[in-house]
């Protein structure tokens, strides 16, 4: 049997296991367990490259935000935060949805990872969102695919990864996704307007300018202490004070004063529990990565990439279908890899048939980009959707369906925008002279 059959049925198989339910490690062991029976990889080499990745900071950030996430949620800080957002957007059907996808945007692009995005924010919006009237699936699929946004919205690891290998300007790569990731991040905000008309969502009372005056300046007083956290954390990213994995470690620490003596929403037994349940998720949620960086890469060592690149470009030699057959592929590619190992893979086996088609580098840079952040949340490999499935406490079968449509009408059209409407990812590095 040929290395594709068995990638194919190796794929089919871990479909079903999702499909069926199956706990999320045991559906990437299981595939794991047949790949490695039947192409006779070895694991242990897989093994040690799968633990020098997930020790890396980047990944830590991940149970660290989970963490501070469970404090967040139990300490009244999440809900002071909410309270006030709901004072601005309370009427708004779909407004607190809105609120989902911009915080999702704003702390995935503070680590360069959609990992950190749900992690971070998943705990606090999806209960607060199915208590509004939201699906769980819907709700789940919305927080975990926005996250993807800290993979276009500056600064990206991935683009850092793409200017060292093509030797471009990784400012000019970081200016060439933000077009795109704005775009994305409005028409996912549009999607859940449309998509709530479904929902019964419990909104604000009416109320005249002056109840609305005095309640938002109730809840902006009470969400002070809250409010500090995002100041902290950002400001001390920003300035250099610690990094976005030491900031999930602050947000955490922080959380526990403020709610046990300003807010007083907690006690000291409860951090116990609180802390036993977050661990409980993490130890599950990082099994299930170590297997999902293992297969990705039995992936790679199996040469599945360079396969599917070699049937692609022997079809044809027309600009406008290598296009389409280039995003294809790298979609692809995303559906079996992380987003790291496809940038590495395939920046430069692509960039001297870019070159040949007259194609930027940094335009090629927000093609690549758009294509693999894609990958985090479509299965096969979809990292990034089971740590959200995970978090919200949602079935494969409820999340599927809402994250497909949200990728559908909100992300693919912006993929094909930015391959053939090359201003959309160009427009900022010509501005800054890059181009």
């Amino acid at each position: 049997m040929s290395t594709l059959a068995i990638v194919g049925i190796d794929v089919i198989l871990l479909i079903l296991l999702l499909m069926l339910s199956v706990p999320l490690p045991y559906c990437f062991g299981g595939a794991l367990l047949f790949i490695s029976i039947a192409a006779n990889v070895s694991m242990k080499s897989m093994m040690l490259w799968a633990y020098s990745q997930s020790i890396g900071t980047v990944l830590l950030a991940s149970p660290l935000f989970i963490l501070a996430g469970t404090y967040m949620g139990g300490s009244g800080v999440a809900k002071k935060l909410l309270d006030l957002c709901d004072a601005f957007v309370g009427r708004i059907k779909g407004g607190l949805g809105v609120v989902s996808v911009i915080t999702c945007a704003i702390i995935g692009a503070i680590s360069g990872s959609g990992f950190t995005g749900v992690a971070a924010t998943g705990p606090i919006m999806i209960p607060r969102m199915v208590e509004q009237g939201y699906s769980r699936g819907f709700a789940t699929a919305l927080v975990t695919v926005s996250s993807v946004l800290g993979l276009l919205i500056p600064p990206s690891a991935i683009m850092i990864i793409y200017g060292w290998i093509t030797e471009t300007s990784i400012l000019a790569c970081f200016l060439a996704t933000v077009g795109p990731g704005i775009l994305v991040m409005i028409l996912f905000c549009v999607i859940n307007l449309v998509e709530c008309r479904k929902f019964d969502l419990k909104l604000m009372p009416p109320m005249s300018l002056k109840e609305k005056a005095e309640i938002t300046g109730k809840r902006t007083v009470s969400a002070i202490p809250a409010l500090m956290m995002p100041v902290i954390i950002l400001g001390g990213i920003y300035c250099g004070v610690f990094t976005p994995t030491e900031a999930a470690a602050v947000a955490a620490i922080y959380s526990i004063p403020v709610g046990l003596f300003i807010y007083r929403a907690m006690k000291l037994r409860d951090i116990k529990q609180m802390t036993f349940d977050s661990i409980c998720s993490i130890g599950s949620i990082m099994v299930m990565i170590v297997f999902c960086l293992m297969l990705s890469q039995t992936f790679v060592m199996l040469q599945v990439p360079q396969a599917l690149i070699q049937i692609i470009f022997n079809l044809t030699t027309n600009r406008v279908i290598i296009l389409i057959l280039m995003n294809l592929f790298l979609f692809l590619v995303g559906m079996i890899v992380n987003d790291s190992t496809g940038m590495l893979l395939c920046a430069p086996l692509l960039l001297p048939l870019v070159r040949e088609l007259g194609i930027s580098p940094i335009h090629f840079s927000a093609i690549m980009g758009v294509n693999l952040a894609m990958g985090g949340v479509t299965p096969p490999y979809a990292s990034i959707l089971y740590l959200g499935m995970r978090i919200g406490k949602c079935e494969f079968q409820d999340i599927l369906k809402p994250a497909m449509k949200l990728l559908i009408f909100g992300y693919v059209p912006v993929v094909f925008l930015t391959s053939f409407w090359p201003e959309l990812s160009m427009f900022l590095p010509k501005l800054f002279g890059f181009a």
